[in-house]
């Protein structure tokens, strides 16, 4: 660490005694923000990929529009792809372009499709057995109905757990309630009623994630 200290000072000669313990902390939280960024572009590069393989004379503005982004994001993700070898620009016509995927670019693509799906059929695997716990409890708590709190995927799957497993799907208020926060759901049983799973206490019927 001392080491590491004076290679700082002799660098950034600017930089005080009290600054030199911050440096490692800014790195690690620049190399987090690092991997997230890559983590989107891995998503942004597949949908792009795909889209230009199924048309090589779709324009940025479309491609905008498809994936609702902005032009400045559709040419920053372009540029990057065609650095790295991904994909060619040829001129079409003469204000017109046309993309053409490399062989690189198609292999990227098949690998991070099969990274995606890997991934979806986790998180439908995690899903799916925080949702039949949330139910486990629920029964045993004497219910046979539950409103689900949330939209899109993750409560779909859990709202398809619930009825495979003999659980009706209500809106009413007073119903127990499986609520959505990311991936953890949390199980929330009417006020007043004795819950028989006191392991679980953050909810009257517990969380899970």
């Amino acid at each position: 660490m001392k080491q590491s200290a004076n290679h700082l000072r002799d660098t950034f000669p600017s930089l005080t005694p009290f600054d030199i313990p911050t440096i490692p902390l800014i790195i690690q939280q620049l190399n987090y923000m690092e991997t997230q960024l890559t983590e989107q572009e891995n998503t942004r590069a597949l949908e792009m990929l795909t889209h230009i393989e199924a048309n090589p004379d779709i324009s940025q503005v479309t491609l905008a529009d498809e994936l609702g982004v902005a032009v400045g994001t559709i040419n920053w993700y372009l540029k990057r792809l065609i650095s790295k070898g991904y994909v060619k620009v040829k001129r079409a016509q003469r204000k017109k372009l046309r993309y053409i995927i490399t062989p690189e670019g198609i292999a990227l693509r098949a690998n991070l499709t099969v990274d995606y799906i890997k991934t979806s059929f986790d998180l439908y695997r995690r899903v799916r057995e925080r949702s039949s716990r949330c139910i486990e409890q629920l029964k045993t708590a004497g219910y046979n109905e539950v409103n689900v709190l949330g939209e899109g995927e993750i409560a779909e799957v859990i709202s398809l757990t619930c009825l495979e497993n003999g659980v009706s799907l209500t809106q009413s208020k007073n119903a127990p309630k499986i609520s959505i926060d990311g991936l953890k759901l949390a199980l929330i049983l009417p006020e007043g009623v004795p819950d028989s799973t006191p392991s679980l206490s953050t909810y009257s019927g517990g969380e899970h994630g």
